[in-house]
């Protein structure tokens, strides 16, 4: 798959990820991209769901089936296991009960997929300990005020969330500030303080 130079890394990453022809709902999925990418590169039969009216109008635009919906309030209208793939990329941050958001995408999905920021990156730590304020980055591109981001999370927060829900862990991937791989494995703390995003696959 081509990346243009304004796509989101991790959105390749996501789609490398997923089975073809699978049943996937996109959870925030914001303007459609991701749900594009899967259709046009792994023919699969897509849905959406976004809170802000304009990204669903974009993405009816491009022709998706997405409706208006709120992942802190809605999902539980979903049925177990309706999906072979359930995807919140970029979202879990900006819910207002993660967990609980989690708990149901596991519900949902054979397997789920999660990205997010990672709030553990050295620059994030640099920038509280020596400017005593909360970071601006280009995965964290807001200031404290303005933020639609709540529940900032390291990746070991994430995976010790993931063992309280039951969930296991069959694939995760660390970016750095280019949205490389970082090609060292495991322990979770070298992601953790080099890993500027993840994304995670799982199951229950």
């Amino acid at each position: 798959m081509s990346v243009n130079n304004t796509q989101r890394i991790d959105l390749k990453v996501v789609v490398d990820l997923i089975e073809p022809r699978a049943r996937v709902l996109d959870v925030g999925c914001g303007d459609g991209e991701l749900l594009e990418l899967l259709q046009n590169e792994k023919n699969v039969d897509g849905r959406g769901i976004e809170l802000s009216q304009r990204g669903v109008n974009e993405s009816v635009a491009r022709g998706l089936s997405v409706i208006q919906g709120d992942a802190d309030r809605d999902l539980g209208f979903y049925p177990d296991k309706g999906f072979d793939y359930v995807v919140l990329s970029q979202t879990l941050q900006a819910t207002r009960n993660p967990k609980a958001v989690l708990d149901d995408l596991l519900r949902i999905g054979e397997r789920a997929i999660v990205s997010f920021p990672n709030f553990g990156h050295w620059r994030v730590r640099l920038s509280l300990l020596f400017k005593g304020r909360m970071p601006v980055t280009r995965d964290l591109p807001y200031s404290w005020y303005d933020t639609p981001n709540i529940h900032f999370c390291t990746i070991r927060d994430f995976v010790s969330l993931c063992d309280e829900l039951g969930a296991t862990v069959e694939s995760a991937t660390a970016l750095d500030r280019y949205g490389q791989k970082i090609a060292l494995a495991m322990p979770w703390a070298f992601w953790n303080m080099f890993g500027q995003q993840a994304v995670f696959l799982l199951r229950r």
